[in-house]
């Protein structure tokens, strides 16, 4: 083996690296994320993958925070970069400056990953929304002092409703920062508490000029409001994030204004009915009232009739009761005898006046019923209808 031959492992990986990045210095790469890692640094390690093989990526703070939507593991996208060798290990890395989801925008990926991650914290929920107030006095408008939505809402809120304050904080609402400068205004406003209502959007555009309503920041900044907010962005068929978290979404800016105001006329009109229904409601009782009135008037008589008729039936009532303990006297009466008549006939005081005689022991007491109860020389009281007698037994026998 020649000494010419032999480099160092240092030096092997130098040119290989030189040869690898003067090459490919913008490729564009297909294939599914997978090992996605996101450390503390806040740059984005990953694997991009096919069917057969694999190559290692990563994508640097700066660049991250550029993109759209937020990569996740088994998507597939088109990654933008740059082919570069590691030193220490000799890897070979995709050092990715951009990406685009393959099948969807990036911009789509986007709202459709932050509506679900928005959705599953319940910022959509109606239970948390507030209902508008019914008569503001002053009206917070978060948008560009330049452009069409301002003008629109003034237009309609000195039609429909002169005498409102519009508090105006002036945003960019679209391009970088825009976002930032929403969410501040929205919390500013709440902060000052001055507005009993927020108007917050613009007019319509792209989707990437409408972007900063899409934006977390600014849902965020939305449902932390204690102020009711309008979200008015782009035109009726535009669908914003802001739309989703705000309290009620209007169609355009000028919509958000005819919400927030009612017309005078309108106003007007609608207390008229209400008069003429009061009235009409008040005369129909009226009528009612003065038809029991004269009811009761036929019905009430004089308070000595009135007297008079009472005692009549008072005395009805003693003669009814007379008569009725009378009957019940008699009827009393007649149970009475021929209960004592039957109490008569049973008595045996009764038997004993028809000659018959009650025979006593005189000494016990014991009725004697049989001659086997006394002996020769026993004493017995015999008990007649008038008075009673003491007797001697001189002898006891069965009758013959």
């Amino acid at each position: 083996m020649e000494n010419s031959q032999i480099v160092t492992v240092s030096a092997l990986v130098e040119l290989l690296q030189e040869v690898v990045e003067d090459n490919f210095v913008e490729v564009l790469v297909q294939g599914e994320l997978a090992n996605v890692s996101r450390p503390a640094s806040g740059h984005c390690y990953f694997t991009l993958k096919d069917q057969k093989s694999q190559l290692r990526c990563a994508i640097f703070r700066s660049h991250l925070r550029a993109l759209r939507f937020r990569p996740e593991e088994g998507s597939e996208v088109v990654c933008r970069g740059r082919v570069s060798i590691y030193p220490q290990r000799g890897d070979l890395q995709l050092i990715v400056e951009g990406m685009e989801p393959v099948g969807v925008g990036s911009l789509q990926l986007a709202f459709e990953q932050l509506q679900q991650k928005l959705a599953a914290e319940g910022l959509f929920d109606p239970h948390r929304k507030k209902n508008l107030p019914e008569f503001p006095q002053t009206i917070g408008v978060v948008t560009s002092a330049t452009g069409a939505a301002i003008h629109d809402i003034l237009t309609v809120l000195r039609r429909r409703s002169a005498g409102v304050k519009v508090l105006l904080r002036a945003v960019r609402v679209q391009g970088e920062g825009a976002a930032e400068e929403i969410s501040a205004a929205i919390a500013d406003l709440n902060r000052e508490a001055s507005a009993d209502i927020l108007i917050v959007g613009r007019g319509g555009g792209s989707r990437e000029d409408l972007w900063a309503f899409n934006e977390e920041v600014v849902a965020r900044a939305i449902a932390a409001s204690e102020i009711p907010i309008i979200s008015a962005v782009g035109h009726e068929v535009d669908i914003s994030i802001s739309d989703l978290v705000a309290d009620l979404r209007a169609a355009t800016p000028s919509a958000a204004a005819e919400l927030v105001v009612q017309n005078r006329l309108d106003l007007e009109r609608h207390l008229d009915q209400l008069v003429l229904r009061l009235g009409q409601q008040m005369k129909s009782r009226l009528l009612l009232l003065q038809s029991r009135l004269q009811g009761l008037e036929k019905r009430l008589k004089a308070p000595f009739e009135e007297i008079r008729l009472q005692r009549l039936q008072l005395q009805q009532l003693y003669l009814r009761l007379d008569q009725a303990m009378k009957a019940i006297w008699a009827d009393c009466h007649e149970r009475l005898a021929i209960a004592s008549g039957r109490l008569d006939a049973l008595s045996p005081l009764a038997v004993l006046a028809r000659g018959y005689a009650l025979v006593k022991q005189a000494e016990t007491g014991a009725l004697v019923k049989s001659f086997e109860q006394v002996e020769a020389g026993d004493r017995l009281q015999i008990q007649l209808a008038a008075g009673e007698l003491i007797a001697t037994v001189e002898k006891a026998a069965k009758k013959l």
